[in-house]
This record gives C-alpha cells, structure tokens and sequence, in this order.
C-alpha cells in the first residue's frame, strides 16, 4: 500500500503505523483517517503481525486532533462530519489485536480519544495529555465522553472535558490514561518490547479477550454515531465557528456571545 500521511513498518512482529504530519502536530485530515483506517484493517489481519502500535512522527507530537486548516463548518473528507471518526474508532476497537499508542509529545483533542481508545498506552515523560474541544467549538460523543469516564472514571473525565487542562505522562498513568511512562529515550525501546512480549502470546485467545473487553461497551458506538450528527448540526452553528475564527485571528473566543 502507498501512503501520503502515514508510514507503514512492521518490526519483528509489531507492525508501527505513523501518522507522518510532523508539520501540522500531527493533526488528521480525512486522508489521513482513511490511510489509518486501512493501516488498521491491513495489519490485523495479517497473520504475520502480533502486535500494532499507532504513533506519531517528530518529537512535538503523538496526535493533536483533526486538522483546524481542514476545519471551515466541516473538515475535508467523508463521513458525518467530514472526518470518518466512526470507522476509525471502531477500526481500534475491532482488529483482533492489541493496539499500543505510542506518546511522546501532545496527545490532544481527538488525539487524546485515540489513545483513550487504544489497548494500550504508553508514553514518555515529555508526554502531554487533555482535552480542547469546549475552548474550541467541539466535543467528542461517545468513546471520547462516556468511553474515556469507564478509563479514568467519571469525576475524572468530566474534569478532562469541562476545564481541558493538561496532563504530564505521570499523571496519565495514575488516572489509568496509560499503562507506563517511561524516559524519553527509552520509548521506542519499551513498546517495541510490548509489542514483542504480546506476540509471543496465543492471537486467538488475545483476539477473545480483546472482543470480550468490548463487548461491555458495544452500545457507545451508537452513543458516538447519535453525537456525531449532533455535533454536524453544532458545527453548522456560529457558536462552533467562533472557536475557529478566534484560532485564526489569534484571539479568546467568545462562545456566549453566538450561544442561543
């Protein structure tokens, strides 16, 4: 498969899927959820690989969200919103093997969910986790809300979405955001060695218990498809678009004022 915004490797069994748009913090357009998507699907089902880690190219960033640039009522590819957000989530969940997100930087607005979503999680202490949508004009329904409050808990998620305050890598782990944080310099290291540690485990009973897992929150996926036409009609708001328009006049934005 040929790629524009990701890269594709697969190290002794561990197959490394790279969003590769260092320039833009790693932020996704809808090419790049659908490059993803098919990442995903190529790599869980080729017998071949163990393990998958979902990463980010540079030092700045794991993944930032979508694409603000792609961003003018609605973003630049398919799906309800112009991302396909839904595939892509479901993407994670469903690929019969264990998904590692690796952290070294920001881990921000959707990028976040992705790693609330992942398997696993495990970062460097250069990592930085949170939530921006409501200081944007933009939320995440369903695994980004209800899926992230079964991960940290529900004080503990509203918190994330209502003050979008940031989180060290130290943090995350004690809020069961991630698994590990390590140094910087031995991140690579250390989820290379996740990885090789789960292919040496039995796929099908990961396959079993990774759907078992899921199966107890199967119903947010109809949460996440409800919000995510919701969330086209708040776009389509000047509520929304102020988040937007203050990000490119590089000034606060004033929700209350567009609010009806």
């Amino acid at each position: 498969m040929q790629f524009e915004d990701i890269l594709y490797e697969v190290r002794n069994g561990v197959a490394w899927i790279t969003i590769n748009r260092p320039e833009k913090m790693n932020a996704f357009r809808g090419t790049t959820c659908d490059e993803l998507i098919k990442a995903l699907n190529k790599a869980g089902y080729d017998r071949s690989v163990g393990a998958i880690v979902l990463a980010g190219a540079g030092e700045k960033a794991f993944c930032t969200g979508g694409d603000q640039s792609a961003h003018d009522g609605n973003y630049d590819g398919r799906g309800t919103i112009g991302l396909p957000m839904e595939e892509l989530h479901d993407a994670i969940r469903n690929v019969p093997k264990p998904v590692i997100a690796r952290v070294q930087g920001f881990a921000i607005g959707g990028g976040n969910v992705l790693c609330t979503i992942c398997d696993l999680t495990i970062c460097s202490d250069k990592a930085q986790f949170g939530q921006v949508g409501p200081k944007m004009g933009s939320v995440d329904p369903g695994y980004g809300t209800a899926f992230l409050a079964r991960v940290v808990g529900e004080k503990k998620a509203r918190e994330i979405w209502y003050l979008n305050r940031r989180y060290s890598g130290t943090e995350a782990v004690a809020m069961g955001l991630a698994n590990v944080c390590v140094p910087h310099e031995q991140l690579d290291a250390e989820v290379q060695k996740w990885g090789e540690e789960i292919c040496e485990r039995s796929p099908t009973a990961l396959a079993i218990a990774k759907r078992s897992f899921n199966a107890d929150t199967a119903h947010q996926a109809g949460i996440a498809g409800l919000g995510m036409y919701a969330l086209k009609l708040y776009y389509d708001t000047e509520e929304s678009r102020e988040g937007v328009n203050a990000l490119k006049e590089k000034r606060k934005p004033d929700f209350r004022k567009h609010a009806k």
